[in-house]
């Protein structure tokens, strides 16, 4: 699996440089990924061969434990990042894919469906988010778990295929509530402090117990399957040596990419046809 690891930090080490310059490559179509975060909207473009060519992300709270709280706030942030992206590049965006938390499909698929269209795309794939990942990250056989700002979502692969899919309600968002408690500071001020890697060393202690609570979600949705490795992704994942304590308290090897805040994403983006859903 290293080598896949590798594949995949090189691939997302590509989309991080589009962000800051894109590429203006000619392209007969592009495919852009929409990632509805809870506390970060991503948009991730990809060109003909479904090679990055740009991106645009933005911290918003929009969404809460992986619903969308607030519509007209959503689809505006998505329409002006896609209106950001089509200056930067001369073209018009058209087709887009978007995800969800897994189990989520029928109470919240809709409004994510909506949101992607209203802001002026066509909307041509929505799956779950450790599924989406897992396009980027080609992992045949373990658990790709979405640590995200509300949930943390869990794929089973067996053979390739998909055996399960799992959602709970603990993400980010209870880590900086944490972090508020013990530092006496305001929610979003514990958000802001928790995104800077300089502060991750020290917030590793505070924030363990949830990271092992995070890991008995892990171990509870895997009990009886063969897991060999965990794949971790999502923005929460960015939290230095998070692997280490999920690894020590799950006792199974576990892997986290370069930035794991760009796999679902791109994921998404990497499963954009010019074929609309219904």
């Amino acid at each position: 699996m290293k080598e896949y690891i590798e594949e995949c930090n090189q691939f997302v080490a590509e989309f991080e440089e589009t962000i800051q310059k894109p590429k203006l490559h000619p392209s007969s179509i592009y495919y852009t990924g929409v990632d509805l975060g809870t506390a970060c909207i991503v948009l991730a473009v990809l060109d003909e061969n479904y090679q990055p060519v740009a991106g645009a992300y933005r911290y918003a709270d929009v969404v809460r434990d992986g619903m969308i709280v607030d519509y007209i706030g959503a689809v505006e942030i998505v329409r002006e990042l896609k209106a950001e992206l089509e200056e930067k590049l001369g073209t018009e965006l058209v087709y887009a894919a978007a995800s969800l938390p897994p189990g989520t499909d029928e109470l919240d698929g809709g409004a994510i469906k909506n949101v992607v269209q209203s802001a002026g795309f066509e909307l041509t794939n929505l799956l779950d988010e450790p599924t989406a990942a897992n396009q980027l990250l080609k992992v045949t056989e373990g658990a790709v778990v979405d640590i995200g700002g509300g949930t943390t979502g869990i794929s089973i692969l067996e053979n390739s295929e998909v055996v399960k899919i799992a959602d709970e309600a603990t993400g980010g968002t209870h880590l900086s509530l944490v972090i508020a408690g013990s530092y006496k500071c305001s929610f979003q001020e514990a958000e802001t402090y928790k995104h800077d890697p300089k502060n991750h060393d020290e917030l590793l202690v505070t924030l363990k117990p949830v990271i092992e609570k995070i890991s008995s979600i892990i171990v509870q949705q895997t009990e009886g399957y063969e897991i060999p490795a965990i794949y971790l992704v999502g923005g929460t994942a960015c939290l230095k040596n998070i692997e280490q304590i999920i690894q020590k308290s799950t006792g199974i090897k576990t892997y986290k990419p370069v930035n794991p805040m760009f796999i679902t994403p791109l994921g998404i983006a990497l499963s954009c046809t010019n074929q609309l859903i219904g």
